[in-house]
């Protein structure tokens, strides 16, 4: 580490490149050239140094000051992503675009404004936030992380005074306001709960108990009691009630099923393999991160550079309004996530006094909820009141969803225990990993911040080491406790999806707490899965059983994810694919690079060849389809026999098998689609061979063919014809495949075959990474933000990275301070403002 007068002479030089450029090169990231602005005594400032695709390299000598650049960068290019989320947290959607339209998922699963509003304004009116940020370290922010956060909120603040908006999204709009440092704690603490409280909010919103002579008459201001007797003590003569989702129409193995679907992950998945030094050319480590992540809205990444001189130096990608890297890479360790499978969340059932259903029994005591009435303003109407229950569990819950109902009776409610309602952590362990200098740092991190809420980490470091840790911040529901405290339901459901559902009339079925954790109620670090030095490090958002398949973890709570069931057809291709590499061994970045856009189709390996077999025997050539016609589906099977089983947007014969692929796995139960069944003892290469005889096969053939001659697509069509997004009027091909197909470059886009194919995609890869290091001062990665930097149609990083990506191209980091100053576009400029 360099000493602190080391520290200030870069900073000063940096400085005078700055002042130097400025009369030609200074701009507001809109395009305009400006004066630099002129800090008064007190003011903060930052240097913004940017390179190709308009990444932004920010220097400052603080964090304060470091915040404030960050905050201001990210304006320029994400001012109307960015105030359309602080809308969101501060539960003003209602009131600026109508309680009935549908807010865009990024910061809960609210269906409509009005339930985000409400949830959100009760949020900001209970302090939950404020009360957060006011504990100390680590179960509050560190003065670090509290300084970030500051100095993102003035920097934001002094690029919409300092700039005018040119995005058509919100030009003018009278939401784009100035925002505080609690604005941005609360954009953290929603995506903190988006797997638990964010994941109910409809459900939170709703919860109205049925109307008795006790909730009519009773006061809404009195506080619940606190004489819970002691455990054990004898129950209340009212009986347990044993109600279940079957009172709204929904048994519970359709409950359970429901809720491991819902659980599983695969909407927001991603990809992210480390390599030992064992299998490397220079017996350093490699890292390769492929997060899938919406491509709009507001939970998209953001590309930087962050550097306080002698203090922090590291690169990669932030979630929309975090002020510090959520993946990246410094010197000497670079880091990737993947949505994890643990569960965050738990549900306890409540028994309740017949003669108020807002009264409920612990340990034979009764308990009254607590009642919060959260008011909403309400575009050209009348402001909303609605009223909102909370237990010691958390709040009453009808619902985790239109499919997972959690019917409110006189006898029975259920109360959602999320734990990450009081985690604001996961900055201070962002900021861990970018100061780390090993993957062992990592690990102390992990222990001291316990931040993480829903993701899993892998990681690498330039001393050869690999790393994989489910370590997040889970409800403390051991195996034990959901044997001696399910109810009915959670019998039935916990097994099936680690969704438990707990007797909460008893004091002896509370979480616990494990001495090493940060908060109580959660698991400590020594109950983390962890993989630490294998050859490979991989997950694709199945569970930590087979992050290296020759090194099976075992031996963790189910809430945390299986072990022993099969995997998912993108879990088994990358196994294949990362394994034959550590075993090839020699490994170098340029092979990560390689593997990003392999594009290979496992589903493809796995059943094209049968399926084309199959069709070709088909008598006549010809098939039924779903409406009873026969379809000649000939030609089908000579495109499918000839595919190369990729999903290359020059593939012939790739959206062919998507199609049809889609409709055989809807039409065609799980257990029916293969002939030879899921074995443990096997599970990269169990279930397989395509059972063609299963009923569906032959008419989502015919189905599949039905459709693309409908739509006027050639069934050879090359896939980037029809899989593109359209920007600036221009079509631009997509790579890549469906989580069905277990591509490892996923995307999901949306068909619509009257537009030309898919035309748009809702998620896929977003911020990728390689790194690797060859014993120099300098990380050796290679970088791509598929959906390009900045939201603003008129700015050129709107889809220059997208382009990139559309040629499975790359772009180099410029990490050290040579390759900065020597990018043919850089641009550099001093920015400042008030605190």
């Amino acid at each position: 580490m360099r000493t602190r007068p080391g520290r200030f002479t870069v900073l000063a030089a940096a400085l005078l490149v700055a002042t130097a450029a400025l009369p030609a090169a200074a701009a507001d990231g809109q395009g305009r050239q400006h004066p630099p602005s002129r800090p008064s005594s007190g003011g903060l400032t930052a240097v913004i140094r940017y390179t190709e695709y308009g990444i932004p390299h920010i220097l400052a000598k603080d964090y304060t000051n470091l915040g404030f650049g960050t905050g201001w960068a990210q304006a320029a290019d994400q001012v109307c992503t960015l105030a359309d989320g602080f809308v969101t947290v501060r539960g003003e959607r209602s009131r600026f675009f109508g309680p009935d339209a549908a807010p865009d998922g990024s910061l809960s699963s609210a269906t409509a404004n009005l339930s985000s509003d409400l949830y959100f304004r009760g949020v900001r009116e209970a302090g939950t936030v404020e009360k957060l940020l006011a504990r100390p370290a680590p179960s509050g922010p560190s003065r670090q992380v509290g300084d970030l956060m500051r100095g993102w909120a003035a920097g934001y603040n002094a690029w919409l005074a300092q700039n005018r908006v040119t995005d058509p999204a919100c030009r003018g709009a009278a939401w784009v306001r100035p925002v505080t440092r609690v604005d941005v704690a609360a954009r953290n603490f929603a995506l903190a709960v988006l797997g638990g409280q964010g994941r109910a909010v409809d459900g939170i919103t709703a919860a109205q108990p049925p109307t008795t002579t006790a909730t009519a008459t009773r006061a809404p201001e009195r506080a619940p009691t606190s004489t819970a007797a002691p455990s054990g003590a004898p129950s209340s003569s009212i009986p347990s009630a044993v109600a279940s989702p079957a009172r709204a129409g929904v048994s519970a193995q359709n409950f359970a099923r429901a809720a491991r679907e819902s659980f599983d992950g695969a909407d927001m998945g991603s990809n992210a393999v480390a390599f030992s030094g064992a299998t490397t050319a220079n017996g350093r480590g490699l890292l390769l991160g492929n997060p899938h992540y919406p491509w709009q809205g507001g939970r998209r990444f953001w590309q930087s550079q962050q550097t306080i001189p002698g203090e922090l130096n590291v690169s990669g990608g932030s979630l929309l309004g975090s002020a510090t890297m959520s993946i990246g890479y410094n010197a000497r360790v670079a880091w990737s996530h993947t949505v994890a499978t643990g569960v965050t969340l738990n549900l306890h059932q409540l028994t309740l006094d017949p003669a108020d259903p807002t009264t409920y029994l612990v340990d034979g005591s009764p308990e009254r909820m607590t009642r919060r009435a959260v008011t909403v303003g309400v575009e050209d109407g009348t402001p909303v009141t609605r009223t909102q229950w909370w237990t010691r569990y958390g709040p009453v819950v009808t619902s985790l969803g239109a499919q997972l109902p959690l019917p409110w009776t006189t006898t029975t409610a259920y109360a959602l225990n999320d734990p990450n309602a009081s985690n604001l952590r996961i900055s201070d362990t962002s900021l861990g990993f970018s100061k780390a200098r090993s993957t062992a740092d990592m690990l102390t991190v992990l222990k001291s911040t316990q931040g993480l809420p829903w993701v899993n980490t892998i990681a690498a470091d330039s001393g050869g080491h690999s790393l994989f840790t489910q370590s997040q911040v889970l409800p403390r529901i051991t195996d034990d406790l959901a044997r001696r405290c399910s109810t009915p339901l959670g019998k039935v459901t916990y097994p099936a999806s680690g969704v438990a559902v707990l007797d909460g009339s008893r004091g002896d079925c509370a979480l616990g707490s494990d001495q090493d954790a940060v908060q109580p109620g959660i698991f400590g670090p020594g109950r983390m899965p962890v993989l630490r030095d294998a050859p490979y490090a991989e997950n694709s958002n199945d569970s930590a059983w087979l992050a290296d398949a020759d090194r099976p973890l075992t031996g963790y709570e189910r809430v945390f994810g299986t072990i022993g069931t099969m995997r998912s057809i993108r879990t088994r291709g990358a196994i294949d694919d990362v394994a034959a590499m550590a075993a090839k061994g020699g490994l170098t970045e340029r092979d990560l690079t390689a593997q990003q856009f392999t594009d290979r189709a496992p589903a493809g390996d796995l059943a094209a060849d049968d399926a084309a077999r199959a069709c070709a025997a088909l008598p006549g050539g010809t098939a039924a389809g779903g409406d009873g016609g026969s379809v000649d589906v000939s030609e089908a099977c000579r495109v499918l026999g000839a595919w190369d089983h990729t999903m290359d947007t020059s593939s012939r014969g790739a959206l062919l098998f998507d199609r049809f692929w889609r409709r055989l796995t809807a039409l065609v139960p799980a257990a029916r689609l293969w002939k030879v069944p899921f074995s443990p003892a096997d599970p990269v290469h169990t279930p397989n061979t395509l059972d063609t005889g299963a009923p569906g096969f032959a008419t989502a053939l015919a189905d599949t063919v039905t459709e693309l001659r409908s739509a006027g697509i050639a069934l050879n069509s090359p896939l980037g014809d029809h899989q593109f997004v359209v920007r600036g009027g221009k079509r631009i091909p997509v790579p890549g495949g469906t989580e069905s197909l277990g591509v490892w470059n996923k995307v999901e886009p949306v068909w619509d075959p009257a537009a030309g194919g898919y035309t748009e995609v809702t998620t896929g890869s977003s911020y990728i990474q390689a790194v690797g290091w060859d014993g120099g001062r300098c990380p050796v990665a290679r970088t791509l933000l598929t959906y390009s930097q900045s939201s603003d149609p008129n700015s050129p990083h709107h889809s220059d990275q997208t382009r990139l990506f559309s040629g499975e191209r790359w772009v180099t980091s410029r990490f050290c301070e040579r390759d900065i100053l020597s990018s043919p576009d850089l641009r550099v400029i001093r920015v400042g403002g008030h605190r």
